[in-house]
This record gives structure tokens, sequence and C-alpha cells, in this order.
């Protein structure tokens, strides 16, 4: 199987994201990861540039702090990680594919000219890979039916 080079990064990232702030309670962006279903998300500032990622398991401290110290919550800052690691809009899929092998991410912000322009995450590398290679599944045939 060749793959084509001149897929990139854009061709299949997702490029309406959900967004969180800094100064946001960090409850609420739990319920927003529970009820739209999302394993995190980027932290922007007023004027849009990324300062952090917030993620289920960056979450887990708070159920560590209440567990501890009795206080749920406060402010997306205090859990965040940053810096973000990112990659440019123009990154060839083998070379996201080979940083998703190679680290534990599930999800990169992508930039343009240091601008959050989408997110791609391992699922989005595994569907341009399906792409690529002219095959899918048909999965009436494919996934045992369960029992």
């Amino acid at each position: 199987m060749t793959v084509k080079r001149a897929a990139k990064a854009r061709d299949y990232m997702t490029r309406h994201l959900i967004t969180l702030t800094p100064d946001m309670e960090v409850m609420h962006a739990v319920g927003i990861f529970v009820e739209r279903q999302i394993s995190g998300a980027p932290v922007l500032d007023p004027t849009g540039n990324l300062l952090g990622m917030l993620s289920e398991k960056d979450c887990m401290r708070v159920a560590l702090s209440a567990g501890y110290y009795g206080e749920w919550g406060g402010r997306v800052a205090e859990y965040m990680h940053a810096p973000v690691a990112t990659i440019d809009a123009d990154m060839p899929i083998v070379e996201v594919a080979q940083l998703f092998a190679e680290r534990e991410y599930r999800r990169y912000p992508v930039l343009e000219d240091a601008r959050l322009v989408g997110q791609i995450s391992r699922s989005d590398v595994l569907r341009a890979l399906q792409q690529l290679a002219g095959t899918t599944a048909d999965l009436r045939t494919s996934i045992p039916p369960r029992t």
C-alpha cells in the first residue's frame, strides 16, 4: 500500500471545536465533556490564543482534590496542562500518525500561522488511513453480532 504523502492534517482535522476559557469553572467544563461526549478541549484566551488543553485525565485531579480536601471545583486554568504540543495544519498525515504512535496524546491542536484552526485525533488519523488505503469495513459482515 502506498500512502499519498500529499494528505495533510488540515484534510482530516475537526474544524468546529468546543473550546474553554481559563476562568471557566472546571465543573462546568466537566459537564460539557459529559454532555458532548468529548474527552478534552483547547483552552483559549479572549483573543483566541491557545493557552492549554483540559482533558478528562486533568479533570481526575478535581476528584482527587475533593477527596483529599473536600473541595469540588476551581478554575480551568488550575487544572489544564500547558504548554501544549501542537502540529502545523500542513503536517503530512503520515507524520501525524507517527506522533500518535510515539506519544500518549489522544489529540493535537492544529495551528496555522500560530492560530488554532482545528484539532486532530487518533480516530481522525485512522479515518485518513482508511480513506487513503481505499478500504472501508462492511459493518454488517465484519463485526460479529452481540449475544
